[in-house]
């Protein structure tokens, strides 16, 4: 099966193949921050300028996609730029909150088994010619909460006299968040299931 045409991935076609656009420049930019984040709170120890890394990454989570509405830049690269950021700011976070012991490990493998599922049903939509789904607001919204979830949670674990109120604010809007990416992911799934009946019911009638 051929892939679809893009028409098909966006609906009313408005998505364009530009790449030198502020909001992709934006995602970049948020893009590198992983990197940053990574050094300053497992290399360094600088947790308070990891903090404001993180802080910053996940504060802007919304700024590129609002600025591409805005002044009329929405471009398939950075549709696909702007939730791979939000993945690797959560992977990136997952990794480094483990090691330094701020969630503990079954948080992050539950976090990490979500994206699995994920992976498996993004590589099966591929092979019936499928891209990737577009993004629910189920998942935006728990992308929303885990990213504000993160850095209440490093507050609490960096400051001291901030652990009692940011250690509970960080884990309601974790665990909330945790639920909500799985509710996310299970609607994708359900989503990748139709599409491979409607593609395999095609290749039937051909």
């Amino acid at each position: 099966m051929s892939r679809r045409p893009a028409e098909a991935d966006h609906p009313g076609g408005t998505a364009s193949g530009r790449i030198l656009t502020l909001p992709n420049l934006i995602s970049f930019l948020r893009l590198l921050g992983v990197p940053l984040f990574l050094y300053l709170l497992l290399v360094v120890h600088a947790d308070v300028a990891a903090l404001v890394v993180l802080a910053v990454g996940g504060t802007t989570d919304w700024v590129d996609g609002w600025v591409a509405r805005r002044l009329r830049q929405v471009s398939r690269l950075g549709e696909l730029l702007d939730p791979l950021a939000d993945r690797l700011y959560i992977l990136a976070t997952l990794v480094a909150f483990t090691a330094r012991e701020v969630v503990p490990w079954q948080f992050t493998a539950a976090l990490l088994a979500r994206e699995l599922l994920l992976l498996v049903s993004l590589a099966v939509l591929r092979r019936y010619g499928y891209g990737p789904p577009p993004v629910h607001y189920v998942g935006k919204t728990a992308t929303f909460l885990l990213l504000a979830a993160f850095p209440t949670l490093l507050l609490a674990h960096a400051v001291s006299g901030a652990e009692a109120a940011a250690g509970a604010i960080g884990w309601a809007l974790a665990w909330w968040g945790l639920v909500l990416y799985w509710v996310a992911g299970a609607m994708y799934v359900v989503q990748a299931v139709r599409l491979i009946r409607a593609a395999r019911a095609t290749g039937a009638a051909a």
